[in-house]
């Protein structure tokens, strides 16, 4: 069931427990709960275990302990994407039945030949027309399930930190998967589906996500459904370039060392606290950000440069 009723302002921290919770998945905590207090919203959280492959039930239960340990407290009850395929598979046949989808046979090797240099799928697989599908026939897992984009205009958006981005994608991704020839919906159904059951009015997570918002507008547009604003923050990454939740860097928080933690988190988000409080409780730095928020001070880089410290205190997983 979709929430109709006009909408409390909402945000959400949607993590996948594929392991602990790290400084930059802190970082995006963080900032979704300051940007939801700072506008009197409710802040959800939502685990994104739908992927069975890379999600472990222990990691859920530790991010959320974590969470706590900084002052983040959530609005409401949490929410497991491993309970909500019944939703996912009641939008899947709604698409499949408007003519919006169709089963892409395509083995890897035969999508790595076919795509274009700049990673575009040529429908291959799409039939000569589109035909509109029974719900007992499109859930029959025999093959990937793509959306098509073709008939689709580009999709200009603005993102509150990033500015406006158009995207034509039809022209730059092409028709994308919603459901993997193993059964599994794929996050951009997943998200859709459930930011629009949670009645999300706003969303706050990493930049390396930005380009992926254009394809989840064709999806609630093609659902009839409203789309949230989007505020895409930096994502932490060493001094590589390598993105800090697949490096080395990417240990586990340790709660004991909040207060530091919180505070290098709030600078590195543009947002110093004051001297006085640099050392604070995790929850009198909190109230002082959610009144300092402003999005003027956030980095707005997409490159997603953003120093680490290696002093910083952090535990093996």
């Amino acid at each position: 069931m979709i929430a109709t009723a006009e909408p409390t302002r909402r945000g959400r921290f949607a993590p996948s427990p594929s392991g602990p919770l790290h400084l930059g998945s802190l970082l995006t905590a963080v900032g979704s709960y300051l940007d939801a207090k700072h506008q009197k919203a409710e802040w959800l959280v939502r685990i994104e275990d739908i992927d069975h492959t890379r999600s472990k039930p222990a990691y859920a239960g530790q991010i959320l302990k974590t969470l706590e340990c900084f002052g983040l407290y959530w609005d409401g009850e949490v929410l497991y994407q491993h309970t909500r395929l019944d939703a996912y598979q009641e939008a899947f046949d709604r698409l499949a039945q408007e003519g919006h989808l169709y089963p892409c046979h395509c083995s890897r090797a035969r999508v790595a030949a076919t795509t274009t240099a700049n990673g575009r799928y040529t429908q291959v697989c799409k039939p000569d027309r589109r035909t509109t599908l029974s719900p007992i026939a499109s859930s029959a897992i025999t093959s990937a399930w793509r959306f098509d984009t073709e008939s689709f205009d580009a999709i200009t958006l603005h993102d509150r930190l990033q500015g406006s981005l158009t995207q034509h994608v039809h022209q730059t991704v092409g028709d994308f998967v919603i459901r993997r020839r193993d059964g599994e919906f794929t996050y951009q159904l997943a998200v859709v589906v459930d930011d629009a059951f949670q009645g999300i009015t706003d969303v706050v997570r990493g930049a390396d996500l930005f380009d992926n918002t254009p394809r989840q507008r064709l999806l609630q547009n093609a659902l009839r459904w409203p789309s949230p604003t989007t505020l895409h923050l930096p994502v932490l990454v060493e001094k590589t370039g390598e993105k800090l939740s697949k490096s080395r860097q990417a240990l586990a928080l340790d709660p004991t060392q909040s207060p530091a933690l919180l505070s290098h988190v709030l600078r590195l988000l543009g947002h110093a606290p004051p001297t006085d409080l640099a050392d604070a409780p995790v929850h009198a730095q909190l109230q002082w950000a959610i009144e300092a928020w402003r999005i003027e001070r956030l980095p707005r880089q997409t490159d997603c440069y953003l120093s680490t410290d290696p002093a910083l205190p952090t535990q093996q997983p």
